[in-house]
């Protein structure tokens, strides 16, 4: 029994190496950039000013069709303390994210302020770390999320270190929308966690935002 245990455990991480340079030396260009068109890839969007200089970034994007109007009440309600975060909530849950999944709009749910934390999983989980900061509300336009740490350097006149993610919206002709999602972040302390960055968490991301994207056009166009 011991023997097969060690041989499907060394069969599951090669799986996840194979997985790994494969998307390292395949496909990360492809999902680094995924939806987006060359202008939007490196255009200048709201918040990059916060985060200038960054260790790594990906920029994604959508067109939805509607107008921004009905896209900025979803965005409102992203965190774990509201709506979730409308990709697969099972594997969120699977770490114990406590993740919610509301797929309707909540009146009672105001629109975030800038200061304001979002939860990326029970307070009362990940010794309370699993959260950013409103850093920029412009309604029907922009959403962007901070560390609490480079909130606080902001607030002094620095600029942020760690990580930020950003929603931006865009209104195109015939009441059409791209939504515009970008994250960066700064260099990882150490060498295991620049592979670990590199070969689980870009992919994982891209795996779960690419959801969460098309379920927020899915939303917004059904309303």
């Amino acid at each position: 029994m011991k023997k097969w245990t060690l041989r499907i455990g060394a069969g599951i991480l090669a799986i996840f190496v194979i997985a790994g340079l494969a998307y390292h030396f395949g496909l990360r260009n492809w999902c680094l950039h995924w939806g987006t068109t060359a202008t939007e890839a490196h255009a200048t969007l709201p918040g990059d000013d916060l985060f200038p200089v960054y260790n790594g970034e990906a920029t994604h994007a959508i067109t939805i069709h509607t107008s921004p109007q009905k896209i900025w009440p979803w965005l409102m309600q992203i965190g774990q303390d509201r709506g979730g975060f409308y990709s697969y909530t099972f594997l969120e849950n699977a770490i114990g994210a406590d993740m919610p999944k509301v797929e309707r709009l909540v009146p009672d749910w105001k629109p975030r302020a800038v200061g304001e934390t979002v939860w990326f999983g029970n307070p009362q989980h990940f010794e309370g770390q699993a959260r950013m900061v409103a850093a920029v509300v412009e309604p029907e336009r922009a959403f962007v999320m901070v560390m609490p740490n480079d909130w606080q350097k902001l607030q002094s006149g620095q600029r942020a270190q760690d990580a930020l993610w950003s929603f931006t919206l865009q209104a195109l002709e015939n009441g059409q929308s791209r939504l515009i999602v970008r994250v960066r972040g700064g260099e990882p302390p150490t060498l295991r966690a620049r592979i670990a960055g590199r070969l689980f968490w870009e992919p994982a991301h891209f795996v779960m935002e690419q959801k969460m994207l098309r379920t927020i056009r899915d939303l917004a166009e059904r309303v």
